[in-house]
């Protein structure tokens, strides 16, 4: 094997940015998709009574929780 072959299959192996946003793309659209099946929709309603529940601390208000349903996809 010379050196122009193993230098081309370093470079193959490579990470690069186009394949990070690519695999973010696909991660950001698999997320949206669960968000809107009636499993991530009861997770989302679980998160927002345990932060809900608390006295102290972090309040889950009106505009707050619009925020939050505006942000799902």
């Amino acid at each position: 094997m010379n050196t122009k072959s193993t230098t081309a299959v370093n470079e193959e192996n490579k990470p690069s940015r186009r394949k990070f946003f690519i695999g973010a793309g696909a991660t950001v659209g698999a997320v949206a998709v669960v968000s809107q099946t009636p499993l991530g929709k009861a997770v989302i309603q679980e998160i927002g009574s345990t932060v809900k529940g608390k006295d102290d601390g972090y309040q889950l208000s009106a505009h707050i929780r619009k925020y939050y349903e505006t942000t799902m996809l």
